[in-house]
């Protein structure tokens, strides 16, 4: 299993951005496929980005494509998300997740994967 530690999320202004790190740590995190989701109060966990083993491919939940770019640095075992554009509807905790099982396109909906970070809170003021 891999353990992963999710930073930089803070307050922002809408149109503002904010990048996302997620350290990891454990096994190598070339055997996963890493994503990122979010919760906002009283909603359910949706998924945002995902991307592969080799950082060759990636996937986007349709709100935040254009906006957001999903990246990962395999040697420094870290993820990032990069965020533009932000509006207030983005506000929610995002959480780091990998899985060995699944691909970018199915992550979104795959019921239980491996690991999950603690979550960081992004707040986008209007």
């Amino acid at each position: 299993q891999v353990q992963l530690v999710e930073s930089g999320g803070g307050l922002v202004q809408a149109g503002g951005s904010l990048r996302l790190s997620c350290a990891a740590s454990g096994r190598t995190l070339r055997a996963y496929t890493m994503g990122w989701f979010r919760q906002a109060p009283e909603k359910e966990r949706e998924f945002v980005a995902s991307i592969s083993r080799s950082g060759s491919n990636t996937y986007y939940a349709d709100s935040v494509k254009g906006r957001f770019t999903i990246s990962r640095d395999n040697a420094q075992k870290a993820v990032y998300l990069q965020m533009n554009s932000l509006e207030p509807d983005d506000t929610a905790v995002y959480y780091c997740a990998a899985d060995s099982r699944t691909t970018t396109q199915t992550m979104g909906v795959q019921p239980d994967l491996d690991s999950w970070g603690q979550g960081t809170q992004v707040t986008v003021s209007s």
